[in-house]
């Protein structure tokens, strides 16, 4: 177990030093066994955290994501967040102005995250495989850039089935409705 935990700890910590050695815009610490993100990453990336536009923090074991991660990442155009256990967002989601495409698919939300609909700049929302029953469609009828929503395999709402196709503007991908018998 130890040596487990060691070597995620030296995968973190290899994966952040080419990031910020290399000044790249991205950050991938997918598959890390995360359950939050790391503290003290923060000051060693304070002077490149500008200039990161993706971030990956798919299948680890994340249960939310801080305030303090979506403000000190604030130029991010991209986040994937997939296969992870979280339920909810921070208000601050709102403030990622550049945020054309976010990945919250495999994760436990039962609420549509309604602070991404008043992303402009929004392109791409990925919710599969969650545990959503309503959306707000008007809402997200009213979001200019967006092209399109995975809802697949949750259990949504027939309202939400026989409204949205009218309305909507973008792709919408949803699971077949089961039949109640």
């Amino acid at each position: 177990m130890e040596k487990k935990m060691g070597e995620a700890v030296a995968r973190v910590a290899r994966k952040v030093n080419e990031t910020v050695e290399n000044r790249t815009d991205s950050l991938d610490l997918a598959d890390c066994k995360l359950m939050t993100f790391p503290i003290a990453l923060y000051k060693v990336m304070r002077h490149v955290t500008e200039g990161i536009h993706l971030i990956t923090l798919a299948n680890n074991e994340l249960k939310s994501v801080t305030s303090k991660f979506i403000t000190t990442f604030n130029q991010l155009r991209e986040l994937n967040l997939e296969g992870n256990y979280i339920h909810h967002l921070p208000e601050e989601v709102q403030t990622l102005s550049h945020l054309r495409v976010i990945n919250l698919s495999r994760n436990k939300f039962q609420h549509f995250p309604e602070q991404l609909t008043s992303l402009k700049a929004l392109e791409t929302i990925n919710l599969e495989e969650n545990e959503i029953v309503d959306v707000p469609v008007e809402k997200l009828v009213s979001m200019e850039s967006l092209q399109s929503v995975n809802l697949k395999s949750n259990p949504l709402n027939e309202e939400v089935r026989v409204i949205a196709r009218p309305l909507i503007k973008f792709d919408l991908l949803m699971s077949p409705a089961i039949a109640h018998v």
